[in-house]
């Protein structure tokens, strides 16, 4: 099963993904965690390219196929032998933000992105696409809070035309989509996931 959580910055998907690892794992689930872009040797080092702030000259053409070349590795080297395994794998962000950040934020083309997509990953497409969601100043005001990186320099225009990009492919796929208000206190939005998470699984293995 190949679940992946997505969301606007400072949406706090990641502490969620995190909290629904733990409560897999205390329910003896087979799971594991892994992020994009990183996850192996390799893709963590193209992730230190993207968002360094030493990097702000990096052209979009230059940024969609980084991301793109930390994908196909982190795909044939740990997503796929895990998912043949037999383990559930829970992944901070993948595709789907390729689309929304590159896409929609800055404007490149979407067919031309799902074909770059596609062949990076070999057409591996999520289970299930946990999305939470938080209107951008919201998003923007808790990033401040943290450590920045090269991606949250950019403005407000560019960070509502994602998320515009985000709450569009979730129209376009609603069977694949679950939508969570991530501006509510962690322990209530956990909960509100878990429980969406639990029956996705239960109709899962109902249909095997």
């Amino acid at each position: 099963m190949f679940i992946t959580f997505e969301g606007p910055d400072g949406c706090g998907k990641t502490t969620q993904a995190h909290l629904i690892v733990a409560a897999l794992q205390a329910r003896g689930e087979p799971v594991i965690y892994t992020r994009e872009p990183g996850g192996t040797e390799i893709s963590e080092q193209i992730r230190q390219v993207i968002l360094s702030t030493r990097n702000l000259a990096m052209q979009s053409e230059t940024e969609v196929l980084l991301f793109s070349a930390a994908r196909a590795q982190i795909v044939a080297e740990l997503i796929r032998p895990a998912l043949s395994a037999g383990k559930i794998v829970i992944c901070d962000r993948y595709a789907d933000s390729t689309l929304a950040y590159q896409g929609y934020g800055l404007g490149l083309d979407l067919e031309a992105l799902r074909a770059i997509t596609h062949f990076a990953t070999g057409g591996l497409v999520p289970d299930l696409t946990v999305y939470v969601d938080v209107p951008v100043e919201v998003g923007l005001l808790r990033r401040q809070r943290g450590e920045t990186n090269r991606l949250d320099q950019k403005s407000v225009e560019y960070h509502t035309r994602v998320r515009a990009g985000y709450l569009a492919l979730a129209r376009a796929e609603p069977h694949r989509w679950v939508g969570i208000d991530g501006t509510r206190a962690i322990e209530h939005v956990h909960q509100d996931i878990l429980t969406r998470l639990c029956q996705f699984l239960e109709q899962k293995g109902r249909e095997r």
